[in-house]
């Protein structure tokens, strides 16, 4: 028997999902703190120092810091939510994605215990998942990877569910075969996918062609999950149509869109 509790979930929307965890009495699902978005009476709301799992458990105050700390690097919160069933027959919590994508769940187990994703996607896991740090062992990934030298490690024997932008695929690698790919589409990989990043080649296509520089590399055996919409990328966008907006244009069905006839003759 595994350490984990044994969650059902199901997904709900395409676009925009959110999951509903079904619990047993007595069981518990962990969150990031702000997910949950509704729950039955007789689920049992806390909040806990660390991520719950108990795998620091004995080691003392010192010991809880030094789990916390690591969890603040890898983009998560000092402290995480727990949800316990404390009445009979099971009973249901459900969490939302911050943003629009989808929801990921990945049962820990058939990937050996262990999953390498990227800050910020974990969403939810069922108890006795841990989440620790992956260092990037290799300069090109620490400084051109988009996700630097510290990534998430999941740790453990049970479900987890990431979240991520826009359309989710996931790719099974051969010994050997190699995908290069935007360094923000990706989410997951597991431990035996070799990752790098590489320069894109071509100066002119880099420079203008709007991919970057630099490109992210991985090569197989092992799985991994892409995003086709980075958080980041969609975040870009929004900031670029402000900044033509400048908070005065109106009318975003004209021809001009939000140039406005006045910034085009620079209001002369």
């Amino acid at each position: 028997m595994g350490l984990a509790h044994e969650v059902d979930f199901k997904i709900f929307g395409d676009d925009i999902q959110f999951v509903e965890i079904g619990l047993d009495y007595g069981e518990t699902i962990v969150a990031e703190p702000g997910a949950m978005m509704y729950m039955d009476s007789n689920i049992e709301m806390d909040t806990v120092f660390g991520d719950a799992s108990d795998k620091d458990k004995g080691k003392g105050f010192k010991g809880l810091l030094a789990t916390a700390g690591k969890r603040v690097l890898t983009g998560e919160n000092l402290f995480s939510t727990t949800f316990t069933n404390r009445g009979n027959g099971k009973k249901v919590v459900a969490f939302a994605a911050p943003y629009p994508g989808k929801i990921i769940p990945v049962n820990l187990l058939e990937f050996g215990g262990q999953l390498i994703c990227q800050r910020d996607s974990y969403l939810c896991s069922a108890k006795g998942i841990s989440i620790s740090i992956a260092f990037q062992k290799k300069i090109g990934v620490g400084f051109f990877g988009g996700e630097g030298f510290i990534m998430q490690k999941l740790l453990g024997d049970g479900l987890a569910f990431l979240h991520a932008g826009g359309t989710i695929i996931k790719k099974d690698l051969a010994p050997g075969e190699t995908l290069k790919l935007d360094t923000g589409c990706l989410v997951a990989l597991t431990k035996e996918v070799d990752y790098d990043v590489q320069f894109a080649g071509n100066v002119k296509s880099a420079v203008f062609g709007g991919e970057g520089l630099f490109l992210a590399t991985l090569k197989g055996p092992g799985s991994v999950w892409l995003q086709s919409l980075p958080f980041s990328r969609m975040a870009d966008r929004i900031y670029a149509a402000s900044k033509r907006v400048g908070g005065e244009s109106k009318g975003e069905g004209s021809l001009l869109g939000n140039i406005g006839i006045g910034n085009l003759f620079g209001n002369d």
